[in-house]
């Protein structure tokens, strides 16, 4: 383990946002560890530039060792797998209130959490998906409410949601997705936290990441296909069977279950905070140093590389 006193620790650093960022801090010279059940793993994503450190983050051995000479806490921690969701609690809430009581009791002042867009208890309440979102409404609470020089990036979704539905000339979407959602590339995720968790002037902000624009997906395939020059054409799945689909797996598999609530968010999500998109990134693009990916390079990206 790095003895080095300025240690970056991300926690969640193999996850999808966690990687663009561990990649970011490790560009720019600094030293970054992080947490790793499966070392071999985590050196094939991450490389061996960074300090990894095999345990598991429910293990409170494991958090206490990990923040030996540490300076800066980022936590991205996600349950959102198939392998994963039923340690959500122990995850996502439990292990972060542990990692914050010890990163308190070793004076570790630079705190940034990574969250959801905006939670909105009424709004989960009121879709009766209230479980959706509690561990973060309770975490972004208890971190407001502490004395950390703290940071909440309120992370929309990834363009990779609206790769994710397309097969066979078809963007097959769930209720449809006729709402207009937030949307970011990761690299953008991965620039602006990087950059973030270098700075000390961000103390008690909540910031929304986002690119320029918001977008529903009908209008998402269109982009996509007039980019790609591909014929891509928008068809609504009814929500009703993956959630009658998601009911008869819970025994089984319950992470279909909490895929039928992401999209039961997805298709109710606030019209206001879509209209809100353009604002929210210009505050990123005031406060951090970054030429924003958009949905049309990502697109031209992918196809430069074969994958659409």
């Amino acid at each position: 383990m790095s003895t080095k006193s300025n240690i970056i620790i991300v926690y969640g650093g193999t996850g999808y946002y966690g990687r663009k960022v561990v990649q970011r801090l490790t560009q720019k010279g600094e030293a970054v560890r992080v947490v790793s059940r499966n070392r071999e793993n985590a050196v094939e994503i991450l490389g061996e530039n960074v300090d990894i450190f095999q345990g598991d983050v429910t293990n409170h051995q494991t958090i206490v060792k990990s923040l030996q000479n540490v300076s800066t806490v980022i936590i991205c921690l996600s349950a959102m797998s198939n392998k994963l969701i039923r340690k959500m609690e122990q995850i996502e809430h439990d292990a972060v209130i542990t990692i914050m009581a010890e990163a308190k009791r070793l004076n570790i002042s630079r705190l940034i959490y990574m969250s959801g867009y905006e939670m909105r208890e009424q709004l989960l309440n009121d879709l009766k998906i209230p479980e959706f979102g509690e561990i973060k409404i309770k975490i972004e609470k208890q971190i407001s409410e502490s004395d950390f020089n703290w940071t909440i990036l309120g992370d929309a979704p990834a363009f990779e949601i609206f790769f994710a539905f397309i097969r066979n000339g078809k963007m097959a979407v769930p209720g449809g997705g006729l709402n207009a959602i937030p949307c970011i590339s990761a690299d953008d995720v991965g620039e602006i936290t990087a950059q973030a968790a270098l700075r000390d002037d961000l103390n008690g902000q909540r910031l929304k990441l986002t690119g320029p624009e918001a977008f529903t997906f009908p209008k998402a395939a269109e982009r996509i296909a007039s980019i790609s020059g591909k014929t891509i054409n928008h068809m609504a799945i009814p929500l009703l069977v993956i959630n009658i689909v998601s009911f008869c797996l819970l025994p089984f598999a319950p992470f279909v279950r909490f895929l039928y609530k992401s999209l039961k968010m997805l298709n109710n999500f606030p019209s206001d905070l879509a209209d809100n998109v353009p604002n929210d990134h210009k505050i990123l693009r005031d406060l951090f140093i970054y030429k924003p990916v958009t949905l049309e390079m990502e697109t031209t990206k992918r196809v430069n590389n074969g994958l659409l």
